[in-house]
């Protein structure tokens, strides 16, 4: 096989502060692209002064944000956008249909399907000009399952992964490529973004076995690396992934196929 060469391109990733992101991050600039990043929290400085890289902070839930990013990612890097990865994500408190308030279901959605939709909307306009162009969107396991988060998170992650096949399946001759993957249980900080006290304690009860061989539900521990994830997020971001299109693709070591 090839080894993966991004010299040349530009790639949006967002969610870059910590987890996936940071690690697919460091991988693109590694490959020689560059790279805007978005995140609602301050650049680590592990990637902060990094050559090829660039950073917008804010919240991609607010309407202006998207547009703006892809304007600063233009001011920096010149017209073309070749590559967009949407990681960024919040996990859910693990309620069911029976608690879930709208607060959080509205905010879960504003940021795992909204944001990324949205910005999927704005870098399409520059792709379409370039008749090129590869996103790729981070679902779950929850995106193609019912028993392993809970309402909220599971509605996003299954709807980006219909957003997804609806922009390959309409862009594709545009020359325009989206893909997802459904990451298992991966080492991030993403149960950070839980309010531990508030979980639906008998919901996280129900979907907690089927994450026993994958790691710690709220912990992470014994799960896969962030770098993992990435490496695959490399390949699809890449001209070794040309002809794939629309794919919904597990990464997961194995836990789609109980």
């Amino acid at each position: 096989m090839s080894s993966i060469n991004l010299q040349g391109k530009v790639a949006i990733v967002t969610g870059v502060s910590s987890g996936v992101g940071l690690a697919t991050v460091k991988a693109l600039l590694a490959a020689g692209c560059s790279v805007m990043g978005a995140d609602i929290s301050p650049a680590p400085d592990s990637i902060q002064d990094a050559t090829g890289f660039a950073f917008t902070q804010g919240d991609l839930t607010k309407p202006e944000l998207p547009r703006a990013l892809v304007e600063a990612c233009q001011k920096k890097f010149g017209e073309k956008i070749d590559i967009l990865l949407n990681v960024a994500g919040i996990m859910d408190t693990f309620a069911s249909v029976e608690t879930i308030t709208q607060a959080e279901y509205e905010r879960i959605m504003a940021v795992n399907l909204n944001a990324p939709i949205w910005l999927m909307h704005e870098v399409v306009k520059v792709m379409k000009v370039h008749r090129s162009g590869a996103i790729v969107n981070v679902s779950s396991k929850a995106g193609t399952s019912g028993a392993t988060a809970g309402l909220a998170y599971t509605t996003s992650k299954h709807g980006l992964i219909g957003a997804t096949k609806s922009t390959a399946w309409r862009l594709k001759s545009a020359g325009i490529r989206c893909n997802a993957i459904c990451p298992g249980m991966t080492a991030t900080n993403l149960s950070a973004s839980v309010d531990w006290s508030k979980k639906d304690s008998q919901s996280l009860a129900a979907v907690e076995p089927n994450h026993a061989l994958h790691g710690n539900v709220q912990t992470g521990e014994g799960a896969m690396t962030p770098e993992t994830v990435a490496n695959v997020l490399l390949f699809l971001a890449s001209d070794l992934s040309k002809d794939i299109n629309g794919a919904v693709l597990p990464v997961d070591n194995g836990w789609s196929v109980v």
